[in-house]
């Protein structure tokens, strides 16, 4: 069954955009500037864009345009984060004053859609010190080496920080 025709020019905005970015990070990655070699990935980009409209897979989950704005200012909290907590972990392993005390955590994420969900979950694994172990439906189950690290994740402020980055109303915590 065809889709909407409003639906066909949403996917063949989010295709067109997808073509361009991936030749755009072909050009960047390969380093290479020949005319025959640019025409050649401008058509790669494009055949891969062409099949993955047709397959159905660019949507909003796919390639989620409306993060593009958003998402620098989420990367940036979360590298810090990351920082952060390597630096939490490096301090834990070296100093044996400092607890080591793993434990299991049960998260919900407030952004219901499954977009907001990975996110979140990819956000907390990419943590050093914590690991989301399984996700069902919008319900995380975490591994924390630290009770601090654990009470972090329950505080919610990385759940805010994605439901900011995807639009989703943050539930009160």
């Amino acid at each position: 069954m065809a889709a909407p025709a409003g639906k066909r020019g949403e996917r063949g905005v989010r295709a067109a955009v997808l073509a361009v970015l991936l030749f755009l990070a072909w050009v960047l990655l390969s380093g290479h500037f020949e005319p025959f070699l640019i025409v050649a990935g401008a058509a790669s980009a494009t055949a891969v864009a062409a099949l993955s409209w047709r397959m159905g897979v660019v949507d909003r989950e796919g390639l989620a345009l409306e993060l593009l704005r958003r998402a620098p200012r989420y990367h940036a909290w979360l590298v810090w984060q990351i920082v952060r907590s390597n630096i939490d972990v490096i301090r834990r392993v070296l100093d044996p004053r400092l607890p080591i005390t793993p434990c299991v955590v049960a998260l919900e994420a407030s952004a219901g859609d499954d977009l907001g969900v990975v996110v979140y979950s990819n956000s907390i694994t990419l943590t050093p010190g914590t690991v989301t172990m399984e996700v069902e439906k919008n319900r995380l189950r975490v591994h924390a080496l630290s009770a601090e690290g654990a009470a972090d994740l329950k505080a919610g402020e990385m759940d805010r920080r994605v439901c900011g980055l995807t639009g989703a109303p943050a539930r009160a915590q």
